[in-house]
C-alpha cells in the first residue's frame, strides 16, 4: 500500500485536495468543481493502472467471513471497521477498471442531471431558490435596510448596546424579506460600520455583529440553504427509510415506521423558525452583555430625527400594548369558548373511510420483532387490538355514496355546529381593529371621531354576522349585509392608517412586514407549497419596490396601492365564493363574483407590470434580472459538477468506504457527532454549497438512515452550514465585510470579531441537541 494507507484513503485525499486546490485557483468554483472531478479521477485512475492504489478489500471467500455471516450477522454491516480481524484480500480501486468506472460516471451524469436539474421531481422545488433570490435582490436595491437601520438605531440607540442589537434585529429582519447574505453585509456594513465606529464602539464588536447578523439569512426562512438541502434530505430521508425498514426484515419504511417517510422544505420551513429566532436572541444578548460588562466600547447612543406625536407611557402601554394584546386574546378566548368557529356546511357526498389500526400487524416475524423494538411493545399490543376490533366488525369500512336523507342529516348536523361567529370576519375584525387602536396610540391628540365610527362599523360587523347571516346565507347576500358595517370599519381604519404612516418604524416596517407575513404564512400556514410562495414573494418586492421607487420620485403611487389592493379582492373572491363556471348549473351571483375576481386579477397584473416597467426605467430592474441570473446559474452550476465529483467518489469505492466507517459505531448520536465535527472543520475551508452538494450526499444515507426525526437532523446540519459563512479563512461574510469596512478596520479587528459569534453558533448548536422540541414543536402544531 501507498504510504501505508489504504487506495480508497488515497483516492479520497486526492479528490480533497484537487478540490481545495481548485478553489484556490482563482477559477468560479461552480466550473472549479467539476473540473476537481475530471482530475482527480484521472490521477486515480493512472495510479491504480500503476498498481499503486491497492484496497484491502474483506475475502468474502474465506470461511471466517461464511461463519460470521451464518451465525446471523447481516453482510451488509460487515466492514473492516466493525471486523478488522477478518481475511482480507488485495484488489484494485477500480475492480473492473478505470474504463469500465468512466463509462459508467457519463451515463450517470447525464441521468442524473436530468433527475436533480432538468426533470427530475425537486425541480419544482428548487424554482423557489430562483424566486427567493429575485425577491431578495429587489428588496435590497430598494433601498429597505437604510431605512431600517436608520429607524432601529433610533429605538434600541439609547440601550447599551443598542446600535449592535439594532443591527440584529434589521439582520434579522432581512433574513425573513431577502435572505441573501452578501448584500445583508455589504448593506449593513457600508451604512452601519462607520456611525458605530464614529460612536466609539470596539471594531470587533462592530464587525462581528455585522458579518453574524448577516448570515441569519441562511436559517431564518425563506432560506435558499434549507431549500437546497431540503430538496436532497427528502430523497436521502426516503431512500434511507426504505432501506433501513427492509434491512429489519419489513416490505417497506410505512409498515416499519407506521407513517409516511417523508419530509418536505415547506416542514423544514416550519422547523427553523424557531432556531433562527434563538439564534438572533443569543447574538443580541451577547451584544447587550457586553456592553454591560464594557460600556465604553459599546456606549449608548441618542440618535437625532424622527417623526410623529410624542407620547407618554401610559398612552403607549395602553394603546400601543393593552389595547392590542386585549383584542388579539379576547377573539382566542371566543374561539376556545365555540362562539368564534368555521361556517362551513359543506358536507361530503361520500362516507368517511373507516381508520386502519395504528401499526400494520399482517407482517413477518422478522419484521414484528423490529417493530416491537422500534414503537415498544404496548403500541404493538394496541395495534394489535385495534386490528382485531375491526375485524370483528368485518373489516375497515369503505366510502359509500351517501343517501339524500343522510346528506340532508350531515348537513343539518353542521349547521347546528357552525359558530355564530365566522373565523374569517373574526380576522377581519381583528386586523381592523389593530389598525384602528394602533392609530389612536400613534396620536392620541388627534380628534377620536373617525377612530369611534370605525370601532362602531366593527361592533356591528359582529352584530350582523351574529343576528342576520347564518350559515346556509349565500356568499353574495353576505357581502350585501356586511357592506354597510365594513364600510364604517374602512372610513376609520383609513385615518387610523394615515396617522400611522407618520410614525418612522411603522411606515418602514410595515410594507415588507406585510411581504414577509404573506410569503411566511402561506408556507407555515401549508397553503401553498415554497415555489407559489416564492413567486408571491417576488412580485410582492417587485410591487414595493416601484413604490418606494415612486415616492423617490415625487410619483403618485396610486397604481401599486389599487393593484395590491385587487390582490385582496381576487383572494376574498375565491375564498368566499365557488368560481367554478365551467359547472352545468352557475348562479347570477357565481358570474358576478368571477367577473370581479377576474377583473381584480386583471388590474393586479397591470399593476405587477406597471412596477417592472417602473422599475427597468428607473435602471433597477436590469441589475436585478441580471444578478439573479448570476446567482442562481452558480447554484445549479454547483449543482452540476457536484454530481460530477459525487460519482467520481462513488466510481472507486469513496462513498461506501465512508458509509461503512460510519456505521461501524453503534451509537448513532456518535456518528451524527462526528458528521457534525466534520461540517464545522469543512466549514472553513469550502461554501456551504460545496458541502451541500458534495458531503452531505455521501454522509445521508447514514445520519438519514437512524431514528432521528429528519427535521431535527436537517435543521443541525442548516445551522452547522451558517457558520461556514463566519469561520476564517474562507467565511465568504468576512471577505464581505473586508470589502466595504473602512481602512482603520483591520483584518484582525474581523477574525477576532467573529470568534465570539461563532462561539455562539456552536452553544445554539448544542442548545438544539439537548432540547430538539425547539426543532420540532412548530410542525407538531401546525397541520400540514
Amino acid at each position: 500500500m501507498l504510504f501505508g494507507l489504504d487506495g480508497v484513503e488515497i483516492g479520497l485525499i486526492i479528490v480533497f485536495f484537487c478540490l481545495f486546490g481548485g478553489i484556490l485557483s482563482g477559477f468560479p468554483v461552480a466550473f472549479a468543481i467539476g473540473g476537481a472531478g475530471i482530475i482527480s479521477f484521472g490521477i486515480i485512475a493512472a495510479l491504480d493502472s500503476a498498481g499503486l492504489l491497492i484496497h484491502q478489500a474483506i475475502d468474502t471467500g474465506s470461511q471466517a467471513y461464511r461463519d460470521l455471516v451464518n451465525s446471523g450477522v447481516k453482510p451488509e454491516t460487515v466492514s473492516v471497521f466493525r471486523f478488522p480481524d477478518l481475511p482480507r484480500i488485495a484488489e484494485p480501486v477500480f475492480v473492473q477498471g478505470w474504463e469500465t468506472a468512466l463509462d459508467r460516471n457519463v451515463s450517470f451524469i447525464v441521468n442524473r442531471m436530468n433527475e436533480r436539474v432538468l426533470a427530475g421531481q425537486s425541480i419544482e422545488t428548487l424554482l423557489a431558490v430562483l424566486m427567493f433570490v429575485l425577491m431578495g435582490i429587489t428588496l435590497e436595491r430598494s433601498k429597505i435596510a437604510n431605512d431600517l437601520l436608520t429607524t432601529m438605531a433610533r429605538v434600541f440607540g439609547p440601550l447599551p448596546g443598542g446600535l449592535a442589537v439594532s443591527i440584529v434585529v434589521v439582520g434579522a429582519f432581512l433574513a425573513a424579506s431577502t435572505g441573501i447574505v452578501g448584500a445583508t453585509v455589504v448593506t449593513m456594513g457600508l451604512l452601519a460600520l462607520p456611525t458605530m465606529l464614529r460612536n466609539n464602539y470596539s471594531p470587533e464588536l462592530a464587525t462581528g455583529v455585522i458579518a453574524a447578523s448577516g448570515t441569519l439569512g441562511q436559517i431564518i426562512p425563506p432560506s435558499i440553504v434549507i431549500v437546497l438541502l431540503g430538496t436532497l434530505a427528502g430523497d436521502l430521508y426516503s431512500t434511507a427509510q426504505e432501506t433501513r425498514a427492509q434491512d429489519a426484515g419489513c416490505t417497506d419504511a410505512l409498515t416499519y415506521l407506521g407513517e409516511p417517510a417523508v419530509v418536505s422544505v415547506g416542514t423544514l420551513f416550519q422547523a427553523a423558525l424557531l432556531p433562527g429566532i434563538m439564534l438572533a436572541l443569543l447574538y443580541a444578548l451577547y451584544a447587550f452583555g457586553y456592553a454591560l460588562l464594557n460600556p465604553e466600547k459599546a456606549p449608548a447612543v441618542e440618535m437625532s430625527g424622527g417623526s410623529g406625536e410624542p407620547i407618554t407611557r401610559a398612552e403607549g402601554l395602553t394603546w400601543l400594548l393593552g389595547a392590542p394584546v386585549a383584542l388579539i386574546v379576547g377573539m382566542m378566548v371566543l374561539s376556545s369558548a365555540g362562539v368564534v368557529g368555521s361556517q362551513n356546511i359543506s358536507v361530503s357526498a361520500f362516507s368517511d373511510i373507516g381508520e386502519g389500526a395504528s401499526l400494520r400487524t399482517n407482517v413477518s416475524e422478522e419484521c414484528k420483532a423490529s417493530m416491537i423494538d422500534l414503537h415498544g411493545q404496548l403500541a404493538w399490543d394496541q395495534a394489535v387490538a385495534e386490528q382485531e376490533a375491526i375485524d370483528a366488525a368485518g373489516g375497515t369500512a369503505e366510502s359509500t355514496r351517501l343517501t339524500e336523507e343522510e346528506l340532508v342529516a350531515a348537513q343539518q348536523a353542521k349547521i347546528a355546529a357552525a359558530a355564530p361567529i365566522g373565523t374569517g370576519v373574526a380576522v377581519m375584525v381583528v386586523l381592523l381593529g389593530l389598525t384602528l387602536v394602533m392609530g389612536r396610540g400613534i396620536a392620541p391628540s388627534k380628534p377620536t371621531q373617525p377612530l369611534i365610527v370605525g370601532a362602531i362599523g366593527l361592533l356591528l360587523m359582529l352584530l350582523v354576522d351574529v343576528l342576520l347571516i347564518a350559515p346556509t346565507t349565500s356568499s353574495g347576500a353576505t357581502f350585501v349585509l356586511m357592506a354597510v358595517p365594513f364600510a364604517l370599519a374602512i372610513y376609520g381604519c383609513k385615518e387610523a392608517a394615515a396617522r400611522c404612516a407618520t410614525n418612522d418604524l411603522i411606515r418602514v416596517v410595515f410594507p415588507p412586514l406585510v411581504l414577509i407575513i404573506a410569503v411566511l404564512g402561506s408556507i407555515l400556514g401549508g397553503v401553498t407549497n415554497p415555489t407559489p410562495a416564492a413567486a408571491l414573494g417576488a412580485g410582492g418586492a417587485i410591487m414595493l419596490a416601484a413604490y418606494r421607487k415612486l415616492q423617490d420620485q415625487g410619483r403618485s403611487a396610486k397604481v401599486i396601492i389599487w393593484a395590491t389592493l385587487a390582490v385582496i379582492v381576487a383572494l376574498l373572491m375565491g375564498v368566499n365564493f365557488d368560481l367554478r363556471i365551467n359547472q352545468s348549473d352557475v348562479s347570477v351571483e357565481t358570474w358576478i363574483a368571477f367577473i370581479v375576481a377576474y377583473g381584480a386579477y386583471l388590474f393586479a397584473l397591470f399593476g405587477l407590470l406597471f412596477g417592472c416597467w417602473v422599475l427597468f426605467t428607473s435602471g433597477v430592474l436590469t441589475p436585478v434580472v441580471r444578478e439573479t441570473a448570476k446567482v442562481t446559474s452558480m447554484v445549479f452550476t454547483i449543482l452540476i459538477g457536484s454530481q460530477l465529483l459525487n460519482l467520481v467518489v462513488i466510481s472507486f469505492g469513496g462513498e461506501h468506504y465512508i458509509q461503512q466507517f460510519l456505521r461501524s459505531f453503534d451509537n448513532e448520536f456518535t456518528v451524527f457527532l462526528i458528521v457534525m465535527l466534520v461540517l464545522f472543520i469543512l466549514g472553513f475551508v469550502l461554501d456551504f454549497l460545496e458541502i451541500i452538494y458534495i458531503v452531505i450526499p455521501i454522509v445521508g444515507p447514514v445520519i438519514y438512515g437512524g431514528s432521528f426525526d429528519p427535521k431535527w437532523v436537517t435543521i443541525m446540519v442548516a445551522v452547522n452550514l451558517q457558520t461556514s459563512f463566519l469561520t476564517p479563512p474562507f467565511g465568504f461574510a468576512l471577505f464581505y465585510l473586508r470589502g466595504v469596512a473602512p481602512k482603520e478596520v483591520t483584518t484582525g479587528h474581523i477574525y477576532r470579531g467573529i470568534i465570539p459569534f461563532v462561539l455562539i453558533q456552536v452553544v445554539g448548536i448544542g442548545i438544539l441537541w439537548f432540547f430538539p422540541t425547539i426543532v420540532t414543536i412548530v410542525p407538531d402544531l401546525i397541520p400540514n
